[in-house]
C-alpha cells in the first residue's frame, strides 16, 4: 500500500518534528524506510507482534525483541486493513504523542497516493481515447462514440487539434511548475481531451465551433510566458480524418520557427506552409545560391527592406540611412549575389532566401561563411 519512497517521506517528515529515529515496517515484518539508514531492510520483532495482535506495543527496555530498540510502535489501519506499522525510538512516555502524529501522516499520504492514483487513471483514459482518435482514419464505433460522451464530448461536430510545446532546456524546476500550470489551465478548458508527450509537447483535441474563445484563451495563458511556450492549431476536421488537423497542427508549429508570434493557426497559413517542408539540403543549396556572397549587415538591410514592403522611403526612415545611400546598398546587394532587390522576380527569391535563413537554432550553410571576405565593395 505504501512505496518505499513514500515511506521514506513519512519518517524523514515525523523526524523533522519529533527529533528521534523513526522506522516504517512492513507487514512482513522487515523495516521499509528508516531515519537510521542501517536499519533499512533488517528484521523488527516489535513489528512482528503488532502485526498479529493488531495493537499498538511499549518496548521500555533495548534488545528486549530481535531488532527493537526503546519505543512505540503503533499499527496504522487503512479501510480495515493494516497499512503499515510505525516505529519511534524513545523513552515511550515522550515519543508516544508522535507516534499518532505519525499515523495520522501515513493516512494523509495514502489518502493523497489514492487521489493520484485516480486522477492518472483518468488522465490515461483521456490519452489512450485520444491516441485512438489520432491512430488512423476510421469509422466511429457505437463503443468509442459512448466513450465521447463520457467526457461531454460530441461525436459529430467537427475537430481541431493543437499542440502546445514548451522548452525542455530550462531548470527542471521551472519545467515542473510550467507543466503544473499547463494541466490546470488544460483542465479549465471546455470539451477537450489531452495527452502530454514527453518531455515537451502537450496534444489537446476540442470543438471546431470552440476555435475563437480556445485561441483566445491560449492567447492570454502563453502571453506571460514568452519563452517559454509555442502553440500550433491545426485544421477542423471529422473526427475520422481526425489526424489530418495533427499534421496541420505540426505544420502550424514548426512555421513559428520563422517568428516571434506564440500561437499559429493553420488556417491563416500560406507562404510559410511551403517554407517549413524545404528538407535541410534544398535550404542550404538554394541559400548558397542566393545570399552567400553578402554580409550579416546585407542580410538585415534586406529583412528590414522586406518588412517594408520595398518601400525605399520606410527603409530609410527605418534604418536612418539616406535614400542615395540605400540605393547604394541595394546596388551592391545586386553586384555581389546577382538578384536585384528592386527587380519583382529577383526581389521573391530574395525574400524566400531572407525567411528561410530566419529559421533559428541552424546553421545555413555547411562549414561554409556566410559572406567572402575577399569580395570588395
Amino acid at each position: 500500500m505504501i512505496n518505499k519512497t513514500t515511506a521514506q517521506q513519512i519518517v524523514d517528515t515525523v523526524k523533522d518534528v519529533c527529533g528521534h529515529d523513526i522506522n516504517f515496517i512492513n507487514e512482513k515484518g522487515l523495516i521499509l524506510a528508516s531515519t537510521n539508514p542501517s536499519r533499512i531492510g533488517t528484521f523488527h520483532e516489535g513489528g512482528q507482534k503488532v502485526i498479529s495482535a493488531g495493537t499498538t506495543l511499549e518496548v521500555f527496555e533495548s534488545d528486549t525483541l530481535l531488532g527493537t530498540q526503546k519505543g512505540v510502535n503503533i499499527p496504522v489501519y487503512h479501510k480495515g486493513s493494516l497499512a503499515a506499522v510505525i516505529g519511534i525510538s524513545g523513552d515511550p512516555q515522550e515519543v508516544r504523542i508522535y507516534a499518532h502524529l505519525a499515523e495520522r501522516i501515513t493516512l494523509l499520504l495514502i489518502r493523497e497516493q489514492e487521489l493520484n492514483a485516480a486522477s492518472r487513471t483518468l488522465a490515461e483514459k483521456k490519452n489512450h481515447l485520444l491516441q485512438l482518435l489520432l491512430s488512423n482514419d476510421r469509422e466511429l464505433t457505437a463503443r468509442l462514440s459512448e466513450e465521447l460522451k463520457a467526457f461531454h464530448i460530441n461525436p459529430r461536430t467537427p475537430k481541431r487539434i493543437f499542440l502546445m510545446e514548451f522548452k525542455a532546456s530550462s531548470a527542471p524546476e521551472s519545467i515542473s511548475s510550467l507543466e503544473t500550470d499547463i494541466y490546470h489551465f488544460l483542465e479549465t478548458l471546455p470539451q477537450c481531451l489531452y495527452s502530454y508527450q514527453y518531455p515537451h509537447t502537450f496534444t489537446v483535441l476540442f470543438d471546431s465551433p470552440d476555435l475563437k474563445e480556445i485561441k483566445d484563451r491560449l492567447s492570454s495563458f502563453v502571453s506571460s510566458r514568452k519563452e517559454n511556450l509555442k502553440v500550433g492549431i491545426g485544421s477542423a476536421e471529422e473526427l475520422p480524418k481526425l489526424g489530418s488537423s495533427l499534421y496541420t497542427a505540426k505544420t502550424a508549429l514548426n512555421t513559428l520557427r520563422f517568428s516571434d508570434h506564440q500561437i499559429a493557426l493553420f488556417d491563416e497559413l500560406n507562404l510559410e506552409i511551403l517554407l517549413t517542408d524545404i528538407d535541410e539540403i534544398h535550404r542550404k543549396s538554394f541559400l548558397k545560391k542566393s545570399l552567400q556572397k553578402l554580409s550579416p549587415e546585407d542580410i538585415q538591410l534586406l529583412r528590414t527592406y522586406f518588412q517594408e514592403n520595398c518601400s525605399l522611403l520606410h527603409t530609410c526612415q527605418k534604418l536612418f540611412l539616406h535614400k542615395n545611400t540605400l540605393q547604394y546598398k541595394l546596388n551592391r546587394i545586386h553586384r555581389l549575389c546577382g538578384l536585384n532587390p528592386r527587380n519583382f522576380h529577383d526581389s521573391v527569391i530574395l525574400y524566400l532566401a531572407v525567411k528561410l535563413l530566419d529559421i533559428p537554432g541552424e546553421e545555413p550553410f555547411d562549414d561554409t561563411p556566410l559572406h567572402d571576405d575577399t569580395i570588395l565593395p
